[in-house]
């Protein structure tokens, strides 16, 4: 814009913008069971930290109806359903303002693309038509909308220990889940996090295993405690 030559060097970034490169926003990826919640809650009463976990109550109950528990239980006719939904709820939860320096979130609007509208199509159960519609939206948003992550955490764990947990909580919704569903699900996050050779990976990635017991974790999470919250601080790797 006219004046944008003659301003002095360094002093292009208005305050507004350099407080928004202050904030950060975390994803806390992984499998369903995998302890993403657990990792949330372990970071809860930290200072300069809001949290976002998914909004599951939303996709349990749109004025009156179940999504959630209708994919599960007919994938084939409420996929689409469910994922247009999950779309907009993971878009709208990235795009509220910002209230601290770092914002911790669970899952993402990449992976509801990259991993569970994949799974769906993969697996038989969404059309091609729905498949490059849902693509088409995740395309112009993320070319369109600041969903921009600064750092993925995957919480690693096998398949195994997921079904373990799973049947341990008892969901109504995730009782009718196999064994297989989580399998799919978790060679889709490796091959999108650990090989890369999916889709493009959104922001740089620190692996937790996580199939140990709670106290364990709460152990990585407090080793790795800087990593994931401090910007400038970050090494990343297993």
């Amino acid at each position: 814009g006219p004046g944008r030559a003659n301003r002095p060097r360094g002093q292009g970034h208005t305050d507004k913008e350099n407080e928004k490169e202050k904030k950060s926003v975390i994803c806390v990826e992984g499998n369903i069971a995998s302890g993403k919640t657990t990792c949330l809650e372990f970071f809860a009463n930290t200072t300069d930290i809001e949290m976002l976990v998914e909004p599951v109550h939303k996709w349990r109950d749109v004025r009156g109806h179940n999504p959630l528990g209708l994919m599960y239980r007919d994938a084939c006719r409420w996929g689409l359903t469910l994922q247009t939904y999950v779309q907009l709820t993971m878009l709208e939860q990235r795009t509220c303002p910002q209230t601290s320096p770092v914002r911790l979130m669970e899952r993402s609007i990449h992976s509801a693309r990259y991993i569970f509208v994949e799974n769906l199509y993969r697996s038989g159960k969404m059309p091609e038509v729905d498949y490059v519609v849902l693509s088409e939206w995740y395309d112009w948003i993320v070319r369109n909308i600041d969903v921009s992550v600064d750092l993925i955490v995957y919480l690693r764990t096998t398949p195994e220990t997921c079904y373990q947990r799973l049947k341990m909580r008892c969901r109504d919704e995730e009782k009718v889940i196999p064994l297989e569903y989580l399998d799919a699900i978790h060679h889709l996050y490796e091959e999108w996090l650990t090989k890369g050779d999916l889709f493009p990976i959104v922001a740089p990635v620190l692996v937790i295993e996580a199939d140990h017991d709670m106290q364990k974790m709460f152990e990585l999470f407090e080793q790795n405690r800087d990593r994931i919250l401090t910007p400038g601080n970050r090494t990343h790797g297993p």
